[in-house]
């Protein structure tokens, strides 16, 4: 398989696997996080362990495979091209969103895990207003890198590239 052909297979993988990882973060965002606040203590906990068990495995698998790709799909970019600049930003970006949920989200996450609706902190509301600023924001870095990423499969220079090589 040619260098070019090689970007591309990469490239939809990347880009597959950043729209299923940057998905979870959009549709907990969009559908939890905007009316987090008028839930109880205890509709809370249940609805927070219930999507902490639902997605802690598979973006265990998604998030590292997700990077590698990334990674790979850049570094296959054509050098000094928007293709690559962008995909580095893409890169970049999603980092951003890994390490925020590793040094914030899921500290909160393991937190929330041990609660019941009986023996809740004192001070819950102020964690779920972190894990919802946190959460937007990663949301939000997530969404950036996937427009970089779909910007640079996009751009006209890679395209010019793609079709000097004759291989499309």
């Amino acid at each position: 398989m040619n260098r070019t052909r090689t970007w591309t297979v990469t490239t939809f993988f990347a880009l597959f696997l950043l729209a299923l990882v940057t998905g979870v973060f959009w549709g907990t965002w969009f559908t939890l996080t905007r009316s987090i606040e008028t839930f109880s203590a205890a509709e809370f906990i249940h609805i927070g362990q219930t999507i902490i068990g639902n997605v802690a495995w598979p973006m265990r698998i998604l998030m590292p495979a997700c990077i590698l790709f990334m990674v790979m799909s850049a570094f296959l970019a054509e050098t000094n091209s928007a293709a690559f600049y962008l995909s580095v930003a893409a890169c970049l970006l999603i980092v951003v969103a890994l390490l925020i949920t590793l040094l914030v989200e899921v500290p909160i996450d393991n937190q929330i895990r041990t609660w019941t609706a009986e023996a809740i902190p004192a001070d819950w509301t102020t964690l779920r207003a972190r894990w919802e600023a946190f959460h937007t924001a990663r949301t939000f870095v997530s969404l950036a890198s996937l427009g970089s990423l779909i910007l640079a499969v996009l751009s006209s220079k890679q395209k010019k590239y793609l079709l000097s090589q004759n291989t499309i």
